[in-house]
């Protein structure tokens, strides 16, 4: 999913936010809770874009995994308000999302020449090495700062294209002129053939 961009953010957060690592205890879980006075609610939406932001909260704790990791879980609560992709109408939406970050000291090595893990790229005699699908990974640095893990799980978490109940998008319509008027639902096999034509070009 694409992430929204942020402009930059004007108001900085609190330093107690930024937990740093070699102070950390690990024999326990470090417990956490950021609930953003109204003022800065306001400021993170127009960081956002977003008409309004209201009641964020974001909690969880922190554990050590292992020596040398460390593990976030936690829960991102929002409302927020965005203009309809349509009308432009005020849309209102409840977000309640689970978070999770690794914290890795070692980031998993790319794999050998000959492991599933890497393609040959023909031609070249060289390797393209496949990314991890883990996203929640990340390579462990000298703090972690709660606040932008905040931002960046709220702007991954809001509606793309958030669209009011009662918001119709008109049909387009197609036609020369003095010609039949072709709509949208006849347009699309047509697409489908094209793309199945340039598909079997590129096999000759």
């Amino acid at each position: 999913m694409e992430a929204r961009k942020m402009k930059e953010a004007k108001t900085l957060p609190n330093k107690e936010y930024r937990l740093q690592v070699a102070a950390l205890s690990g024999r326990k879980p470090i417990r956490f809770s950021i609930a953003p006075s109204p003022a800065i609610c306001r400021q993170i939406a127009e960081d956002l874009d977003l008409k309004a932001l209201r009641k964020l909260r974001f909690a969880g704790e922190i554990q050590a995994e292992g020596d040398e990791n460390w593990r976030l879980d936690a829960t991102l609560g929002a409302t927020v308000v965005q203009p309809c992709v349509v009308t432009l109408q005020p849309v209102t939406t409840r977000i309640d999302e689970k978070i999770s970050r690794r914290f890795l000291a070692q980031m998993p090595d790319d794999p050998p020449e000959g492991d599933p893990g890497k393609k040959p790229v023909s031609g070249e005699g060289t390797y393209e090495v496949e990314m991890p699908e883990d996203e929640t990974i990340e390579a462990l640095q000298p703090e972690i700062d709660l606040w932008a893990i905040m931002l960046e799980s709220l702007a991954l978490s809001l509606p793309l294209y958030p669209k009011a109940e009662d918001a119709v998008l008109e049909k387009s319509r197609f036609a020369p002129p003095d010609a039949r008027i072709m709509t949208d639902e006849e347009t699309r096999p047509f697409a489908g053939l094209a793309a199945l034509r340039d598909k079997l070009s590129k096999k000759q």
